[in-house]
């Protein structure tokens, strides 16, 4: 028996890279899969449905279940008829598993309004049209898992202010929607994975850190893979297959009690992040700061020992 036997699930950007992996993986344990992907390139232009349809065959072939979804998961209709299609062929809704997404890194001084509406509306209001859809019918079956595909982008990563606001967002969406639908059984939670796909593979030189500025894994004081440790498992340790057990796992029945917690995932690593908590803080004892106060104490007692990620 499959973690995910005859479960209706949804896989956003399941065609390609992380999206494929899981959608496969979950086929594998059982599930009947919704491959929702338009196929389009990692700047988010272009359509290709052959994308998803492959996926598809390739589930089908091996004796699993699924169906394709071409539409555009930005909108709307294009997140209702991906659900749909979850109703038609599973007769309902177990998971929704969103990890499709684009990118247009550029720096912040050269970014087109183009660049910053394509990537917020692709990465982030693409999660919460499926999201809005797919927690109807949770919340009406009174169980259900939502598991949203994230980045570290937003702790500095060079030359992507759109796409850190995006990863952020996300964040911020999976913990509130964690506590609007937990009451009816339902869970959210979210993973940063690191992986090497066509959007990840290759930031241009120009973007990347230069020598003396902190990586946005450095800022999570993400600790690089053990060096003495020989990989002994298929493919890459960054092949996107990684981070597709801990997906299924979390939109599985076995992941029931834990809702509302990101998550990273590398290789054989897999971490649970801490939320954020106020590190020091200073008091006036019931009224406001005057400037001269802040001049004297914030070096001393906020600032002080700050690391800057520029050093």
């Amino acid at each position: 028996m499959g973690a995910l036997d005859g479960n209706g699930v949804i896989v956003t950007g399941g065609g390609r890279g992380i999206g494929k992996a899981i959608s496969l993986l979950a086929a594998s344990e059982g599930a009947v899969v919704v491959v929702a992907d338009n196929g389009c390139e990692p700047d988010g232009t272009g359509t290709n449905p052959a994308i998803a349809q492959g996926v598809v065959d390739e589930i089908t072939a091996a004796g699993g279940k699924a169906v394709a979804v071409c539409e555009d998961m930005s909108t709307m209709a294009g997140a209702e008829v991906a659900v749909k299609a979850a109703l038609d062929n599973a007769d309902r809704l177990d998971a929704l598993i969103t990890s499709h997404g684009i990118r247009r890194d550029t720096p912040i001084w050269e970014m087109t309004e183009d660049d910053w509406d394509s990537v917020i509306n692709g990465n982030v209001k693409g999660v919460f049209t499926t999201v809005k859809f797919a927690t109807v019918l949770m919340r009406q079956q009174r169980a259900g898992r939502v598991v949203m595909m994230t980045s570290d982008a937003g702790l500095g990563a060079v030359g992507a202010s759109n796409y850190a606001a995006a990863g952020e967002g996300v964040i911020g969406l999976s913990r509130t929607v964690a506590r609007d639908v937990g009451r009816y059984g339902v869970t959210c939670n979210a993973i940063s994975p690191l992986a090497r796909t066509r959007m990840s593979g290759g930031a241009s030189e120009e973007l990347r850190p230069p020598a003396g500025v902190r990586s946005s894994d450095t800022m999570a004081r993400i600790q690089a893979p053990f060096p003495t440790r020989k990989w002994e498992g298929d493919g890459h340790p960054d092949d996107p297959a990684s981070v597709a057990a801990l997906a299924v796992y979390l939109a599985s029945e076995a992941s029931a009690e834990v809702n509302g917690q990101l998550f990273g995932v590398r290789a054989g690593e897999v971490y649970l992040y801490n939320s954020p908590e106020i590190d020091r803080q200073i008091l006036s004892y019931g009224r406001r700061f005057t400037m001269d106060e802040l001049d004297e104490q914030a070096p001393r007692a906020l600032a002080f020992g700050v690391s800057n990620p520029l050093t």
